[in-house]
């Protein structure tokens, strides 16, 4: 059965999936797409031209990667609402702001300047009426044990290697991000209440919750 059709999901829509790093959004993101017959919007990581020099030199290289990012997921966004939407989306656009670049002005590998720079440009092109936001945001959330041992049982070496306090910081930053994150409506899922490997029908629930949310958002926009 179209699971889309069931629960009466728009088929124009376009559904965000934000969260730290290990709970999951790229497994999320494509069971979500599959269950409901949408395409999937992915970070592009391999092009990114500052990547490589960012890892080598925080200071000098932390304003021109976040410019990169704003400007590739302005233009991501921009090509899903042209296609037409029917979209889920791995990483939102809002996160580069409110938890990345904040975290390299408050430590200090991004200047005052450029960082005020980089807010104001942020602010113009998405804070605004014309940026066209997501339907839904769908927040993964848990605690930093799960989230831990999730990273531990993916084994990438580059995040076995990066120290535990990074990891508790992030899961730290991200709380305090989405708690006063209010461009567009925030579903929280917590990532214990499903498992998509173990159980591939436990994405029919989900959907259920997501329709019975973008109704009532729907409702609350109309009041």
């Amino acid at each position: 059965m179209n699971l889309r059709k069931k629960y009466d999901i728009p088929g124009n829509a376009v559904i965000t999936i934000a969260g730290t790093v290990g709970v999951g959004k790229s497994t999320m993101t494509n069971a979500l797409a599959k269950a409901l017959n949408f395409r999937t919007s992915f970070e592009k990581v391999d092009a990114n031209p500052y990547l490589d020099k960012f890892y080598d030199d925080f200071d000098r290289w932390s304003f021109h990667l976040q410019i990169y990012f704003l400007a590739e997921r302005f233009k991501e966004q921009k090509r899903i609402f042209e296609y037409g939407g029917g979209f889920i989306q791995d990483r939102s656009i809002y996160e580069d702001t409110g938890i990345f670049a904040k975290m390299h002005y408050e430590k200090g590998t991004m200047n005052q300047v450029d960082y005020e720079t980089y807010t104001s440009l942020f602010e113009a092109m998405v804070m605004t009426p014309y940026f066209p936001h997501p339907d839904l945001l769908i927040y993964l959330e848990g605690s930093i044990d799960d989230i831990l041992e999730r990273i531990k049982e993916r084994g990438r070496p580059m995040e076995q290697q990066t120290p535990v306090e990074y990891w508790k910081e992030m899961h730290q930053r991200y709380e305090e991000w989405i708690n006063h994150f209010n461009a567009c409506p925030v579903l929280r899922l917590n990532i214990n209440d499903y498992d998509l490997f173990q159980n591939k029908e436990s994405i029919e629930p989900i959907i259920e919750r997501i329709a019975t949310f973008m109704e009532q958002s729907q409702k609350l926009r109309k009041i």
